[in-house]
């Protein structure tokens, strides 16, 4: 049983699952022979990552290695509606509905959860929060999962160190497919196509502040920059913010950067990055948008109260006005400004970083009888092979290393 608005919508929901298909070789590849050996038979997967259609194409793989899927949204901004008809409707089970309420959103995940889980992919660790705490008594079957972005592998590492994480979990992020190709590539590309398509302004000559300079505001300083804008970096680490330098960025704190920013893109999965002290001294119409995880690295609810009025200027921008007049919009409610107001990283760059889940979630269940309950890298094996994978498929080839250059590379006697 799914929990969809409307299974009218699947047949526009199908379309547009296909549409990606088409463009993920390397998650294909994987299928087919997830189809022949079934790896998942007999087996339950939960997931909970943004219900868009590479996520479907996602579980729907999973079910052609023999597993019995269900399937939520990690944000319900994110979830579209159509896709989760269309998925329902080719046998995953689907629950989710554009703009659930926080409870209605709780409800989805625990629905996903009801079948007790073998396995679980998590965007963010709702799950994981739910299965050690609130849902513990759908854990019973647990063997596993994979973590999607850093947040969540911040408070699986926190769980980890106070003893109760609920099972094994696979830092996915972490992964080279992921960090180097997803969060720089997608995040770069994907949040500026939102905030294009919201907004329909130019980007070039504006003033554009990137919060984080880990590889997510890597991509979108770097985008940025290509389409002519100048970019500011605003950093806790030393070290990124020497490496933002380096590359050409102003490097200063927020309080400063403030002032001059036309747009604010925060990057670093923290909250409190945007505070009432900075919205006092920005400029008239700066555009406010997110592209970490929860929202609340842009404090929202204290702008609304500084401001005297709202109102909805464009589909998914509320223009907050000040006291002063000065008014400063918000993207896509402070969530994740690329798939509230946006269509998420593009299916290239998914294939990526959904064929490490897949081969993650195999490799937990050939080693099921030796985990432990701790954060795991994803083995560098896995890495490799979706690096190859995805070269093969653009048509391209690298060289290998002879045994005399591996000797040499191990040893120290030459």
């Amino acid at each position: 049983m799914s929990i969809v608005k409307d299974p009218a919508l699947a047949e526009a929901g199908r379309r547009k699952i296909q549409w990606v298909r088409d463009f993920m070789p390397a998650l294909g590849g994987i299928e087919a022979r997830f189809e022949k050996e079934q790896p998942f038979a007999g087996l339950r997967i939960a997931v909970s990552v943004h219900l868009e259609a590479k996520t479907a194409n996602l579980g729907f793989v999973l079910q052609k290695g023999g597993a019995q899927v269900r399937l939520t949204g990690s944000n319900p901004l994110s979830t579209q509606d159509d896709v989760a008809a269309g998925l329902a409707s080719l046998g995953v089970e689907t629950f989710g509905i554009h703009g659930a309420s926080a409870q209605e959103y709780e409800s989805h995940l625990i629905e996903t959860l009801k079948f007790k889980p073998h396995l679980v992919v998590d965007d963010g660790g709702d799950l994981i929060h739910l299965l050690g705490g609130k849902c513990a008594d759908l854990a019973e079957n647990l063997i596993g999962g994979c973590e999607e972005t850093t947040t969540g592998i911040l408070r699986l590492r926190a769980r980890e160190r106070e003893g109760i994480l609920p099972c094994a979990m696979m830092a996915v992020n972490d992964a080279k497919a992921k960090h180097y190709y997803d969060n720089k590539y997608g995040t770069g590309q994907s949040v500026w196509d939102a905030i294009m398509h919201t907004t329909n302004l130019v980007v070039a000559g504006k003033t554009v502040v990137v919060a984080g300079y880990g590889w997510c505001g890597k991509g979108v300083a770097m985008r940025a920059h290509g389409m002519g804008a100048h970019v500011i970096v605003t950093e806790v680490d030393p070290f990124k913010a020497l490496d933002a330098t380096m590359n050409g960025f102003q490097v200063m704190p927020m309080d400063e950067a403030a002032r001059y920013g036309d747009v604010f893109v925060t990057v670093t999965g923290c909250k409190d990055v945007i505070t009432p002290r900075h919205f006092a001294v920005m400029k008239h119409n700066a555009l406010l948008t997110n592209a970490g995880h929860f929202d609340c690295e842009v404090d929202v609810a204290s702008l609304a109260e500084m401001a005297v009025s709202q109102e909805l200027r464009r589909d998914n921008i509320v223009g907050y006005i000040l006291p002063d007049g000065r008014v400063l919009n918000v993207i896509g409610e402070g969530r994740l400004v690329n798939l509230a107001a946006g269509n998420g990283h593009p299916a290239e760059i998914m294939d990526m970083s959904f064929a490490v889940q897949a081969l993650a979630l195999e490799w937990l269940v050939h080693n099921r009888d030796h985990l432990e309950k701790k954060v795991y890298h994803v083995p560098a094996s896995i890495d490799d092979e979706i690096g190859r994978v995805k070269l093969a498929a653009m048509g391209l080839s690298i060289d290998t290393l002879t045994p005399e250059q591996v000797d040499y590379l191990n040893g120290w006697k030459a």
